[in-house]
């Protein structure tokens, strides 16, 4: 398995061989560092890697996370991450991942954290139509209706009922992607479609393909 960790930037256009036009997200890198390395048979009872990415200033990480970091080296990361594998003896703590470990055309999936829109109603959170906008409507345009009343649920709210609350900020996974373009000199790689999250998200990026 393939990963890397990356930086939402932008999204741009990307013309293939036969000038076949495909939506892509830039997303910007740099390598990450293998901090530990987990498997079935040790304590931690599972297998992956944990890996750490980004530049942080010693005095902003606890000593425990400091003491963790010293077997990868002198760097302090801003993030450090857990991707599973089932062969984890392939990696070492202190080497170092880049964008040499992907090819244009590999199939991947990206993990992040999808843009927070704070308390919204049910129109923009669920695509409610609303009321009619003729014959006197007032103040209920964007109004939910009726929630069921109660001979339908006992008397209660039924569970699952679409109405206003928070929206966004959650972990969403996009899959079936693949990779576009690489440029290893500005440490760029392009991924087809839309990822989630604004400029600046942090995204996982992980191979679907061998």
């Amino acid at each position: 398995m393939k990963f890397l960790l990356a930086t939402k930037s932008h999204m741009t256009q990307i013309f293939d061989d036969q000038g076949r036009v495909w939506a892509g997200t830039v997303l910007k890198t740099s390598p990450i560092t293998v901090t530990q390395v987990k498997t079935a048979e040790g304590k931690d009872g599972y297998n992956a890697v944990q890996v750490g990415y980004g530049t942080q200033k010693p005095e902003r990480v606890s000593k425990p996370v400091l003491g963790h970091l010293k077997a990868a080296g002198d760097k302090v990361f801003r993030t450090i991450r857990e991707f599973h594998t089932d062969t984890p003896t392939d990696f070492e703590v202190g080497k170092e991942i880049g964008l040499d470990t992907f090819a244009v055309g590999d199939g991947v999936e990206v993990a992040g954290t999808s843009k927070g829109h704070g308390f919204a109603g049910v129109v923009k959170r669920h695509g409610f139509h609303g009321g009619r906008r003729s014959h006197g409507q007032k103040h209920s345009e964007r109004e939910p209706g009726s929630i069921g009343g109660g001979g339908r649920a006992g008397g209660r709210v039924a569970k699952g009922m679409k109405m206003g609350g928070r929206m966004g900020n959650d972990r969403v996974t996009v899959k079936n992607l693949k990779v576009l373009h690489i440029d290893a000199d500005k440490g760029e790689i392009i991924i087809s479609g839309a990822i989630p999250g604004a400029r600046g998200t942090l995204v996982e990026i992980m191979s679907t393909t061998a």
